[in-house]
């Protein structure tokens, strides 16, 4: 068994809460692109501000017209092996909770339970509208852009519909934040996977765990900007797909064993 596996699985083995939080590298082998790697979609498009969504129509446009264009590739997506690893981890009793940046929901679709997956960075899947709140599934929305151009507008209030992912400027749902912290706070082990963790505040959280005594470690390939930090106590730079998956099944199989 290659030395990274072995180190994770035994930081694995026996704990009772454990915290992943996840990144981009972990959906780019279902085939969604990253955002701030050196490939990544902020390199050939220029994201909208949230203030400039809501106080102009051409900006609502070009961010409806961003996420059309991105529809079929998030539509065709699914779940890779990261994600299944994750449920494995529920199914077993050891997963505090999953806090992710991704907007994707792959999670979910995985198997992984609503109780346990923190997105705070929003949902792709759902429109939330900016004045009454409410969400529905964005599949229809997008549609009625792409037949009308119009930006759409909540049938129950009139007022702007925007997807209900976090954009640039836009705050993050403090309710959404506050379980995050509560998850950290209570996690025997932390676990980054596939993100710089350079967006914050979610790279915060597995400080936080570890800063309260919990073991800490990242697998990313590539550098994070927690490398090197005191409070990690395992970093691996490699494919997150051949790395978390062999040592969950590692360190579940030395359970039951």
């Amino acid at each position: 068994m290659p030395t990274d596996v072995e180190a994770l699985a035994g930081l694995l083995s026996g704990r009772r809460s454990v915290l992943i939080v996840t990144g981009a590298g972990i959906s780019t082998s279902s085939g969604i692109p990253d955002f701030r790697g050196p490939n990544g979609v902020w390199k050939t498009q220029t994201p909208v501000m949230f203030q400039d969504f809501v106080r102009s129509e051409e900006h609502r446009i070009r961010y409806w017209r961003q996420k059309a264009d991105a529809a079929s590739v998030f539509d065709a997506a699914l779940p890779g092996v990261v994600h299944d690893a994750c449920v494995r981890l529920e199914q077993a009793g050891v997963l505090g909770a999953i806090v992710t940046q991704n907007v994707d929901g792959l999670h979910q679709d995985a198997g992984s339970s609503e109780a346990v997956v923190i997105e705070v960075h929003g949902t792709g899947r759902q429109a939330k509208c900016l004045g009454c709140g409410r969400l529905t599934p964005i599949g229809p929305h997008l549609e009625a852009f792409t037949a009308s151009g119009a930006p759409p507008r909540c049938v129950e209030c009139g007022d702007v519909l925007k997807p209900a992912t976090i954009s640039f400027g836009q705050q993050l749902d403090p309710v959404t934040v506050d379980r995050a912290v509560r998850a950290a706070e209570s996690a025997d082990l932390a676990i980054a996977l596939g993100s710089t963790l350079s967006v914050y505040p979610a790279a915060d959280l597995p400080l936080r765990a570890a800063s309260l005594g919990a073991k800490y470690a990242i697998v990313n390939r590539g550098e994070t900007n927690h490398d090197g930090h005191p409070l990690v106590t395992l970093r691996v730079d490699g494919n997150v797909d051949e790395v978390f998956p062999a040592a969950v099944d590692a360190a579940l199989g030395g359970a039951a064993g």
